[in-house]
């Protein structure tokens, strides 16, 4: 497992046809420390995964979770349409803590703001029995996409607000919002993109879903972003990195299992090279 002291994990969606028991197998061999679940699809195209308690699926992957000490840091995905999900979110939150998770990723498309805050608010309030705090993702191409939204909403419910640095760059993320919402995120989602941003909606959910870069191989200033959220936790503990990168034609001239070590190697170097600038910059301020 990766040596520094950031915990570096793998998300569901950089090998998402990938079934969990063998998602962990693979992070675990690559080096990573944890895992993030998909618990519940997104599109009707994905395969659903039953890992509600009880089930076989659950159980091979506790094992193998005992068996390679990859622990399971966050579970996902729950959109908010505006209808009532209750159910839905509850049974998320029920495989989450039997998975030792302590977020599920949540999204907004709703653009009525006053049912938004009380979807959250009594999403929140359902969670705290699980142990799992809801943590909002603004996204580029839903009705939340910036970062002060998205700190307005977490202190008006209770949520976290989930950095991904994807749509960061799509929705022209400033630096300072990453520091001014940095005391609320509890994990950033690292990839890099291209340098030409997609022009139409439709474009910006086929980047996100199947064309991110691995980091380090893209235009995105990973390395800056990184650094901001750093500065604005203060004393806080150091952010867990999530490697969220799908990207169909890369995964596809590679096995699953080069595709998640090539994450881990490209990930791994940039936080060796934010830990080098970090200890360059502490010596030289005790000089």
């Amino acid at each position: 497992m990766t040596q520094h002291a950031r915990p570096l994990g793998l998300a569901a969606l950089s090998s998402l046809t990938t079934e969990p028991p063998q998602l962990i197998e693979l992070a675990a061999e690559a080096g990573f420390d944890f895992v993030g679940i998909r618990v519940r699809p997104v599109t009707a195209d994905e395969t659903a995964f039953n890992l509600q308690p009880g089930s076989p699926m659950l159980d091979e992957t506790l094992a193998r979770m005992a068996d390679t000490g990859i622990e399971v840091k966050d579970t996902e995905f729950l959109l908010l349409d505006g209808s009532d999900q209750r159910q839905a979110w509850i049974q998320m939150f029920e495989a989450a803590q039997a998975l030792g998770a302590e977020s599920m990723t949540v999204a907004v498309a709703d653009t009525e703001q006053a049912r938004v805050i009380d979807t959250l608010g009594q999403m929140v309030d359902d969670a705290k029995p699980y142990g799992v705090t809801p943590a909002l993702e603004a996204i580029s191409y839903q009705a939340v996409n910036s970062y002060p939204q998205a700190v307005d909403i977490a202190e008006q419910t209770g949520v976290s607000v989930l950095i991904d640095t994807l749509h960061a760059a799509r929705f022209g993320a400033t630096l300072q919002d990453l520091r001014d919402a940095a005391p609320l995120v509890p994990m950033i989602q690292l990839c890099d993109a291209t340098t030409q941003q997609p022009t139409t909606r439709e474009g910006l959910v086929e980047e996100s879903r199947s064309g991110r870069l691995p980091a380090g191989e893209g235009g995105v200033d990973l390395a800056d972003m990184v650094s901001a959220l750093d500065s604005g936790r203060g004393t806080l503990p150091v952010l867990p990195v999530s490697v969220e990168t799908p990207n169909s034609a890369m995964q596809a001239s590679m096995s699953p299992k080069q595709w998640v070590q090539h994450l881990y190697a490209t990930a791994y170097n940039l936080l060796e090279q934010l830990d080098t600038t970090a200890g360059t910059q502490q010596d030289k301020g005790a000089l």
